[in-house]
């Protein structure tokens, strides 16, 4: 895999984190940090977890990794989308929340999993082979959060106004599983 390779690998791999962090900004009207940098690590941890995995686990994993990341994109999607229409203050979206963060973290990165996989097949042998891909995919995932999150921030008050945040972000969060789901069953 060459150096192009990688940045396009990780830059694929951002995209979830930035379409999550649009919604996010929308909602949390501030840069979630901490949030970006979830996103950053879990990204970079995945593939090294499939890198690890491959000898052993990545037949098994690979058969339901999809459906684990739809199921947990449609749960936080559909209580988005839920919380959109009550009147509740208390169960509305929170992407501040740790636990979400760390929700979204983990089911913006499963296909990261795979990536970590592949990397094994594509000549990335030791620890020290794979630490610039790894390096590559969470810095770019860092900063597609930010990114993402400042877009949100910017337009977020225009798309409130017109729309509720809440319910386009947790349409936004069930279509990636949705993506996820249809690219894995199609192969």
């Amino acid at each position: 895999m060459t150096t192009v390779d990688i940045w396009l690998l990780a830059m694929a791999l951002a995209m979830d984190c930035l379409a999550v962090s649009i919604a996010s900004g929308v909602v949390a009207r501030r840069i979630l940090m901490r949030m970006a940098v979830l996103f950053g690590l879990f990204q970079a941890l995945m593939p090294l977890m499939g890198w690890m995995a491959t000898s052993r686990f990545s037949d098994y994993l690979e058969a339901f990794d999809h459906w684990i990341a739809f199921g947990l994109l449609a749960l936080i999607g559909g209580n988005m989308i839920r919380g959109s229409f009550s009147n509740d203050e208390h169960s509305h979206f929170d992407p501040t929340r740790l636990t979400t963060q760390l929700l979204l973290a983990v089911a913006t990165s499963i296909d990261a999993f795979a990536a970590g996989v592949s990397l094994v097949c594509t000549g990335y042998h030791t620890l020290t082979d794979i630490a610039m891909p790894l390096t590559v995919i969470g810095t770019t995932s860092l900063l597609f959060s930010v990114i993402g999150q400042s877009l949100g921030i910017k337009f977020g008050r225009g798309i409130e106004r017109k729309l509720r945040p809440e319910l386009v972000g947790g349409i936004i969060l069930l279509l990636i599983g949705f993506k996820i789901l249809f690219v894995h069953l199609s192969e």
